[in-house]
C-alpha cells in the first residue's frame, strides 16, 4: 500500500525546481504504474521556453474518466541557511512535514496515489481515474497542462471530472474549496516623452508627470463591486521605474507595470479596451506610450453541482466542517482544465506555500488521502 507521507516525503527529496523535473515524475509513474496505471510521459517545447516534462496516466479504459491533476514543480527554496532543515530532505518533527513542495503540491500528488490505490486494489468500479502532472505550473506554464489537454484532444481521451490538489484552505484543513478562479493579466506601459533640464519644462516632455496622469486615470475608480461568486477586481500598480538618478533632469521615459486580478465580469479583451480607452485620454493619445500585455488566465466559475457537491460531503464527513465554495486566491491550471470538463479544487493548508520552512501537518495528509478516497467511492457509486 502507498504510505502517503512516506511517499510525500521521498517526492520532495526529488529537487523538481521548474522547469527540472528532478526525478519526481519518474517516482510517481514508476509507483503509478505497479498498481496497474498506463503512463505517457509527454515533453512539450515551444521556442524561448525551456522544455517541459509532463506525466498523463489512466487506469482502466472506460467512462467516465475521474481525474486528479496537479503539479510535481516547485518554486525556489531562496537563501538555504533561512530554512530550519534542508528544503529538499523531507524532514518530519513533532508531527510536522517540513520541505519544498510540503504543501504546494507533493503531498496531494501523494495523498492522490493512495486513494486511488485504495479504490483498486478494495473494490470494483466500473470507469476510469487518470492523473495529469506537469512539472510547469510554477513557471509559464507554457507548456504543460494546456498542451497535455490538447494532447488528450488529438487522442480522442475524455476526461468527465476533474479535481485538483492546490492548497485551498487559508487556516485549517476542511474550511474552504475552489469552485473557480478569478482572471489574471499583466500590462508593461512604457511613457514616451523628452528629456529635459528642470529649469526648461517647456523645452521637454516629462513622462513621469504624464506616467502619474495615466496611472490615476487606472485608480480613479473601482472597476466592479463583484458579485455572488467573486470578490471586486483589483488592479495593482506593481512596479514604477523612472531611473533617474539626478534632480535636475527631466525624464524622457518612465515605465509601470500592473496587475488586474477579474472576476466574471470581465474578459481580458474588455479589460484591455477598457485600458487603452483610459490610457490615451490621460496620456494625449496613443502615441505618447507604449504597452505590452499577457494574459495568465480568463475568469471562470462553476456554480455548485453535482462535483462541488460531492467534494464538500467527503470533506465534511472527514473534517467535521463544509468548506466554503470559494473562488479567492491566485490562478492555477484549473483555469485550461475548465474548458473540457467540470473542475474544482481541494487541498491542504496554504499558509506557508512558497514560504521558508514550508510545512503541513502529518495528521492533515492522513485527513485528505481519507478525503480523496470519499471523493472517489461516492463518485463511481453514482456514475
Amino acid at each position: 500500500m502507498i504510505d502517503a507521507i512516506e511517499f510525500s516525503q521521498r517526492l520532495i527529496r526529488c529537487p523538481s525546481i521548474t522547469p527540472a523535473e528532478g526525478g519526481a515524475l519518474d517516482l510517481l509513474q514508476e509507483t503509478l504504474e505497479e498498481i496497474g496505471f498506463c503512463c505517457y510521459r509527454l515533453v512539450f517545447s515551444e521556442e524561448g521556453t525551456a522544455d517541459v516534462d509532463n506525466l498523463y496516466a489512466r487506469f482502466g479504459n472506460s467512462a467516465p474518466n475521474f481525474c486528479f491533476a496537479g503539479h510535481t514543480d516547485v518554486v525556489p527554496p531562496g537563501d538555504l541557511s533561512a530554512w530550519t532543515f534542508d528544503p529538499f530532505a523531507a524532514e518530519i518533527r513533532d508531527g510536522i512535514l517540513y520541505g519544498r513542495g510540503a504543501v504546494d503540491m507533493k503531498t496531494a500528488i501523494a495523498s492522490f496515489a493512495s486513494a486511488a490505490e485504495a479504490l483498486i486494489s478494495n473494490s470494483s468500479f466500473t470507469g476510469s481515474i487518470s492523473f495529469l502532472i506537469t512539472g510547469d505550473e510554477e513557471g509559464p506554464a507554457i507548456n504543460g497542462t494546456r498542451k497535455v489537454l490538447s494532447w488528450l484532444e488529438q487522442e480522442n481521451e475524455t476526461i468527465d471530472v476533474c479535481v485538483v490538489g492546490e492548497p485551498t484552505n487559508p487556516t485549517r484543513l476542511g474550511e474552504m474549496m475552489k469552485i473557480g478562479r478569478r482572471g489574471s493579466m499583466n500590462s508593461i506601459v512604457k511613457v514616451l516623452g523628452q528629456q529635459g533640464h528642470v529649469a526648461y519644462p517647456h523645452l521637454a516632455d516629462s513622462a513621469s508627470h504624464r506616467l502619474v496622469r495615466m496611472m490615476d486615470s487606472l485608480l480613479a475608480e473601482p472597476l466592479d463591486d463583484g458579485n455572488d461568486h467573486f470578490q471586486a477586481s483589483s488592479l495593482q500598480i506593481t512596479s514604477i521605474d523612472i531611473a533617474n538618478l539626478t534632480e535636475n533632469v527631466i525624464p524622457g521615459t518612465a515605465e509601470a507595470r500592473f496587475n488586474i486580478r477579474f472576476n466574471d465580469m470581465h474578459s481580458s479583451e474588455s479589460l484591455k479596451k477598457w485600458i487603452k480607452m483610459k490610457l490615451d485620454a490621460s496620456a494625449g493619445g496613443a502615441e505618447n506610450y507604449e504597452i505590452t500585455v499577457r494574459v495568465s488566465g480568463e475568469s471562470f466559475v462553476f456554480p455548485p453541482g453535482p462535483l462541488s457537491n460531492l467534494v464538500a460531503d467527503c470533506v465534511e464527513r472527514v473534517t467535521g466542517e463544509r468548506p466554503e465554495m470559494s473562488t479567492t486566491g491566485g490562478t492555477s491550471d484549473a483555469r485550461f482544465i475548465k474548458d473540457h470538463c467540470p473542475v474544482c479544487e481541494f487541498g491542504l493548508v496554504g499558509q506557508t506555500m512558497h514560504k521558508v520552512d514550508e510545512r503541513c501537518r502529518l495528521e492533515d495528509i492522513e485527513a485528505l488521502v481519507g478525503i480523496y478516497q470519499a471523493i472517489l467511492q461516492d463518485y463511481f457509486r453514482k456514475s
